[in-house]
């Protein structure tokens, strides 16, 4: 059986999606991005022995202390993908593959890990794409693989599979579809996020949710709007 690790990489908490900023404040952003990698990473521990958070911040790198992780400073000037060739690079010693998932996928439960990985045992690359093109997970070997996370990194990673040969496999699932980076993402959460931590931060927020039948489905709002 391939021994799978998992890596998460997170952004600095000062840097926690300011698309959102119209919705919540600078605090609230930040502490949507804790609730969302405790999370994700709640998930993957529960299948997953090892699990890797990699980051630039060593404030991201503290919080996680204590969630048995593995914590994994960024080394040099980089971006996202420069970062999970560092990660990948570290897993190689003690790994044939790696998960790879976003910090903001709050959505994703453990069945999502379990057939994630029961698919790798018979293709070399599997993916789960994002809503918008992107990737939400990734499982791949530590080898031969170069990532690339960013605009469509759907289309390019089952580039990279198919200009190796690999046989791949694709996971198609709402919950894994469901990144953050919209205030209707956030009604979305309200709605499927039941028992995540993600969910009752919201609520907590004073945030609702209803339906809207304009050109976003959900509308959100704090409960003293009208």
């Amino acid at each position: 059986m391939k021994k799978t690790t998992a890596i998460i990489p997170v952004s600095r908490f000062t840097h926690a999606k300011t698309r959102l900023s119209p919705t919540l404040t600078a605090l609230e952003r930040e502490n949507l991005l804790k609730s969302m990698l405790m999370d994700v990473i709640g998930v993957l521990k529960e299948r997953i022995d090892n699990v890797v958070v990699i980051s630039s911040d060593e404030d991201v790198l503290n919080y996680v202390k204590g969630m048995g992780v593995i914590s994994l400073i960024e080394k040099g000037e980089t971006d996202l993908n420069g970062a999970l060739m560092q990660a990948v690079e570290y897993c190689s010693e003690f790994s044939d593959q790696v998960l790879v998932v976003p910090s903001d996928v709050p959505l994703m439960k453990s069945e999502h890990v379990d057939n994630i990985i029961k698919m790798g045992e018979k293709y070399e690359l599997v993916i789960a794409p994002a809503k918008g093109g992107g990737t939400n997970a990734l499982l791949c070997p530590v080898k031969g693989m170069e990532m690339k996370f960013g605009k469509c990194s759907f289309f390019e990673h089952i580039k990279k599979a198919e200009a190796k040969n690999w046989p791949y496999a694709i996971y198609d699932s709402f919950y894994m579809s469901l990144d953050v980076n919209t205030a209707e993402d956030l009604g979305e959460i309200m709605l499927h996020g039941i028992d995540t931590e993600t969910r009752k931060f919201l609520k907590s927020s004073g945030l609702e949710v209803r339906a809207n039948h304009g050109k976003e489905r959900l509308h959100i709002k704090r409960g003293t709007e009208k």
